[in-house]
């Protein structure tokens, strides 16, 4: 769903988006899902014990049913 943002607010998030995406935590990430292999079916999640695991794409984007709006 396209969030509507002010040209000005549109401009800052992806300011800030691309520089989630190019931090080094993320890069590793990228990294390791494909040398893993990822596939259409299933997303790889991320533990906090740094371990991985391959999980349905609605629980992996879906916060496992807590939803988005609250995740820090």
């Amino acid at each position: 769903m396209e969030q509507y943002l002010t040209p000005t607010a549109k401009r800052m998030k992806a300011i800030r988006d691309l520089k989630a995406a190019k931090t080094k935590k993320r890069k590793d990430r990228k990294a390791e899902n494909q040398r893993i292999g990822q596939r259409s079916d299933s997303d790889i999640h991320h533990k906090s014990d740094g371990s991985t695991e391959r999980v349905s794409i609605k629980n992996n984007r879906g916060n496992f049913g807590n939803g988005t709006k609250k995740e820090s």
